[in-house]
């Protein structure tokens, strides 16, 4: 795969009500909190909660939380929704996140690796329900794989080493 491969365009639509209380779109555009950390390898954010229960301000002003700048957590009690794309041949990274993560594999086919060598293969149409297990994603099939990640804040399980909570920006 060639390094100037980029992840397809996601459309968001966003539904929210006017100062008056009236449900309406407040976004229908493109995401674009796009974010890499490896090579040909994307995550695109599409939304995020600070909280449970969620906050949802009236008023065609209310924060667009798919922009936030967030690292690999969601916020402190919050939730992270996103879709990642992993082209053949990615490079897999193991890792861990204090958080529960739903994920459902909207097209391709990918690898996870979990502790001592046991592997899962996810299909198009797959869900899972991660708890916190070190795991690695590795797409070893010929189109790249995209997968739904909604990620929530979740207790510490107080086993190795997971990835450090980083702070949120803005």
């Amino acid at each position: 795969m060639s390094n100037d491969w980029k992840p397809t365009p996601i459309r968001r639509v966003i539904t929210g009500h006017t100062d008056e209380g009236v449900a309406t779109v407040i976004i229908d555009d493109v995401a674009q909190n796009v974010k890499s950390s490896r090579p040909n390898q994307y995550s695109t954010l599409m939304w995020c909660t600070d909280s449970a229960p969620a906050q949802m301000p009236l008023g065609r002003n209310a924060e667009d939380m798919g922009n936030r700048k967030l690292g690999t957590y969601p916020p402190v009690n919050g939730t992270r929704f996103m879709i990642a794309e992993y082209p053949p041949g990615n490079h897999p990274r193991r890792h861990r996140t204090e958080t529960i993560d739903y994920i459902v594999v909207l097209s391709g086919e990918i690898d996870m690796l979990l502790d001592q060598g046991e592997m899962v293969t996810l299909k198009t149409g797959d869900v899972m329900v991660q708890r916190g297990t070190y795991h690695a994603w590795i797409n070893r099939g010929s189109i790249p794989c995209r997968m739904v990640f909604v990620l929530v804040d979740a207790e510490p399980l107080g086993l190795g080493e997971p990835l450090q909570r980083d702070l949120p920006h803005g």
